[in-house]
């Protein structure tokens, strides 16, 4: 299929066909660092494991003479920013998360493996496939065209998976003067990208109550554990599939010995709501919930919030989608835009007003099981789709030379 490819890329701007044909020959440098990166652990603040990931993008990236800016967030590892062409024109950022969903050991259990085209491993397809993606289309541009005439940005968060409390301001940061994102989040099974996403709250609640015999003073206690199922209750019936709300208090604990009146219990509870929601108001209702005394003499707070916002699935991201599905007919391949109920951070870009377009990475699926699978055979081409829609997006670098020819102006 490559093969062919290259050969379509011939018959186009020949800058383009260079970009395409790179991307082409490196495929199998591409599938060497994805082995590298699922076989180093990166769960969410495994600090030593993430940095890892970052030094194996950041010595790629630097091998092809992209400077590159590490950026420590103590507790949750380090995220990395690189800017080919600071001072240039609006540049496109491409962005995605380090971390995974799995605890230290996971990747020793479960080693990266190849079936046919598909590759499978811890955090595989979600996200470290993209990582390769975007660090290798920056390499192409730059060794093509040549470090300082690109406008492209890159971003590589470490911690999206919980809500991005460290990153957040960052990616942000990263956003501001961008000419579009493309976060490189796992394309859905059938290959399409996404357009709009779910917002999220992940919230940790804990329940006071008074401890008692549970025999033989049962009256002088006040349950914990029934004040939590109580507000359990409360909380699922808050789902609205009409309006796009969902809830689900997703791990509970509480109590200290079966005969013991519980004084004390916690859960977490995953609320997932559209760009429409009112979010502040959904997040008022749940807290007076948590708060409501629902058992006597119990009461409830919540102790840790994170959120992600909705991406709207917006004129922006359809003209992103138009001028991605146009890269992607180029390669003889196309896709359609999909709403997912997911979570990510391309959010964030979104509601700076930022053209944002989701779930361009490599095709893959059953993120967060251990069914986890990356189509491989997908590396290239969405590296193809998403540097033609570079050039789209910035028509004069397909005049630009590695020679010194037509420079990009701001």
């Amino acid at each position: 299929m490559f093969d062919s490819l290259a050969r379509t890329s011939r018959q186009r701007n020949p800058m383009q066909a260079e970009i395409l044909d790179w991307l082409s020959r490196h495929d199998g440098a591409m599938r060497q660092l994805l082995q590298q990166l699922v076989d180093t652990d990166s769960g969410s603040r495994h600090v030593a494991g993430i940095d890892r990931v970052a030094g194996l993008i950041r010595q790629s990236l630097e091998a092809s003479g992209i400077e590159v800016q590490t950026i420590p967030c103590p507790g949750y590892g380090s995220c990395l920013r690189a800017e080919l062409a600071p001072g240039g024109p609006a540049p496109v950022l491409l962005m995605g998360h380090m971390d995974t969903v799995f605890p230290a050991g996971t990747a020793a259990a479960r080693p990266y493996r190849v079936e046919g085209n598909l590759a499978y491993g811890p955090g595989v397809a979600d996200m470290k496939s993209g990582l390769v993606m975007n660090t290798f289309i920056a390499k192409a541009f730059a060794e093509v065209i040549g470090v300082g005439r690109v406008p492209l940005r890159l971003f590589y968060s470490c911690d999206e998976e919980i809500a991005s409390p460290a990153s957040r301001e960052w990616i942000l940061a990263a956003s501001e003067g961008a000419a579009a994102v493309f976060n490189a989040e796992p394309g859905r099974p059938n290959g399409n990208v996404v357009t709009g996403r779910k917002g999220a709250f992940f919230i940790d609640f804990e329940v006071s109550g008074v401890a008692a015999h549970a025999g033989g003073n049962h009256a002088a206690g006040a349950s914990a554990i029934g004040a939590l199922a109580a507000k359990t209750l409360a909380l699922h019936a808050l789902t609205d599939y009409d309006s796009g709300i969902t809830t689900n208090v997703g791990t509970v604990r509480g109590g200290s010995t079966v005969n013991t009146v519980a004084d004390s219990a916690f859960a977490q509870v995953d609320v997932r709501f559209t760009a429409d929601t009112d979010a502040d108001a959904l997040y008022r209702t749940i807290d007076s919930i948590v708060k409501e005394e629902s058992v006597r003499y119990t009461c409830g707070h919540i102790s840790h919030v994170g959120r992600f916002l909705a991406m709207a699935d917006s004129g922006a991201s359809q003209k992103m989608l138009d001028i991605y599905r146009s890269s992607a007919r180029q390669l003889g391949f196309d896709v359609k835009g999909e709403f997912s109920g997911g979570c990510a951070d391309s959010g964030l870009t979104a509601s700076r007003g930022v053209p944002t377009l989701c779930g361009t990475g490599p095709v893959g699926a059953h993120p967060h099981t251990v069914k986890e699978y990356c189509d491989i055979s997908t590396l290239v081409p969405r590296a193809q789709a998403v540097a033609l829609s570079v050039l789209a997006l910035h028509p004069a670098l397909a005049s630009a030379t590695r020679d010194g020819g037509l420079a990009v102006q701001p």
